[in-house]
């Protein structure tokens, strides 16, 4: 079995990071899974797939979200950001 990560139509090794599924994802950012599909398609985030299922790499997710005010302020009232206090500068950096 051979998983590729996909970004911005380039292919990057796997390392040892954290994945979550479209719906852990949605909930984690506070979005709906169709937002999270359409960053898929787009190619804005860090995926694999296997046995059919996307896979999405949670620093590439928290990237993502940080780039748009919009989902940045999801985030922050909706997803996981109203359990943190401050961010580190490695997931917001664009």
């Amino acid at each position: 079995l051979i998983i590729k990560m996909v970004q911005r139509e380039q292919e990057l090794p796997i390392s040892n990071k954290l994945w979550l599924s479209v719906t852990q994802a949605a909930k984690l950012l506070g979005v709906e899974q169709k937002t999270i599909r359409r960053a898929i398609k787009a190619k804005e985030i860090l995926y694999v797939v296997e046995s059919n299922r996307y896979s999405l790499e949670m620093g590439s997710l928290l990237g993502w979200a940080h780039q748009s005010p919009r989902l940045k302020n999801k985030l922050a009232r909706e997803g996981i950001g109203k359990f943190v206090k401050e961010w580190k500068e490695e997931f917001v950096r664009h």
